[in-house]
């Protein structure tokens, strides 16, 4: 259940900011009522959300289900080593809320799906997306072009980062490009995410910066942000660009069905009752494994005569959660009926 903490505010602590030229105490007042949601406590969230509760936006609400590991402490700044399977939120909002009592924090313990996104964004004037899985960030683009909300959106690979605004209402009252106006077949995209393709944490810091600067833009009614525009760095070389977008005819009418997940917890309890399936490579799978029929991702299809022919649940597993996740798609698509779960964050961080 979300918990609401709610603490009297004061504009002192935001002199530097209301000095700059055209913002003031009225832009300054916009931030106190804005109500912004930010999905994904990693990464992207832990400097984004710092940065906007620094700034005083008056409602801050945080989602996310997982939580904290000690591969996330790189670069997840708000988490320190003693909070290490406690869960993201709970850990954010405590720190958040020391370090701006003025600012009201909504922490969200819940996984996004098509079940509740929508009722959840409602609540709020701007999302900002710090996930690192496609099926998300598809899932928050639909839900926000069909609520009619703009969104914040940021990626990082390696040593490159993204940074966009997705449907922000124009002045001749069409939506700027969304998500999918740029990538169309993003959830059957096979991009790594940080745990498997790696991301340097210094990246991960200037994209969240760039999301909560987008943000603040955004709420005070500047005319100067990347809506339309894609911008992008990498930090190896130093150089960033920002490149125009076009619209497409991709006309976005229902949600995607998320897919579901299992915790390692849940699995070890029902394990007699799964069909279990490793899309991992066969070395990935003569190195570690937790059983199961091995079938690299990249041959899934040839073996769909076996899984047409297998009568219980099915769980799929990875080292992440992402092939599995994108495993689960496949077979889901040309076996609509078929009962078919994700094993959550994989397998990576199971003690051996």
């Amino acid at each position: 259940m979300a918990k609401r903490i709610i603490m009297n505010t004061s504009f002192e602590r935001y002199q530097c900011q209301i000095a700059l030229p055209g913002f003031g105490t009225a832009s300054q007042e916009l931030l106190k009522n804005a109500r912004v949601l930010i999905v994904g406590m990693g990464g992207l969230g832990c400097p984004t959300a710092q940065y906007l509760a620094s700034s005083g936006i008056g409602t801050l609400g945080i989602a996310d289900d997982d939580t904290v590991s000690l591969s996330n402490l790189h670069r997840q700044i708000l988490y320190s080593p003693e909070d290490v399977g406690v869960y993201k939120v709970d850990v954010a909002a405590k720190r958040l809320e020391q370090q701006n009592p003025s600012v009201s924090i909504i922490p969200y313990r819940l996984r996004i799906t098509s079940s509740n996104v929508m009722e959840l964004i409602s609540e709020f004037d701007l999302i900002i997306e710090g996930t690192d899985n496609f099926e998300t960030k598809c899932l928050l683009n639909d839900a926000c072009v069909l609520a009619g909300k703009p969104l914040v959106y940021g990626a990082i690979y390696q040593h490159e980062g993204q940074v966009s605004i997705w449907n922000v209402l124009q002045k001749d009252g069409t939506y700027s490009p969304n998500y999918r106006d740029v990538f169309p077949n993003a959830e059957e995209s096979q991009v790594p995410n940080c745990r498997e393709g790696g991301v340097i944490p210094t990246l991960a810091g200037i994209v969240g910066c760039m999301q909560a600067n987008e943000a603040i833009k955004y709420l005070i009614g500047s005319e100067e942000t990347l809506a339309g525009k894609l911008w992008m760095i990498n930090v190896m070389n130093g150089k960033t660009q920002i490149i125009k977008l076009r619209k497409t005819s991709v006309q976005i009418t229902d949600l995607p069905q998320t897919v579901q997940l299992v915790s390692f917890e849940e699995f070890k309890q029902n394990q007699n009752k799964f069909e279990v399936i490793d899309v991992r490579t066969k070395e990935e799978h003569q190195h570690f494994n937790i059983g199961g029929k091995n079938i690299p991702l990249n041959e899934l299809e040839s073996h769909f005569p076996f899984i047409s022919s297998v009568l219980s649940p099915i769980i799929i597993y990875c080292q992440s959660g992402k092939r599995s996740v994108d495993a689960v798609r496949k077979i889901k698509k040309q076996f609509p009926e078929k009962e078919v779960f994700s094993l959550k964050n994989g397998i990576g961080e199971i003690p051996r």
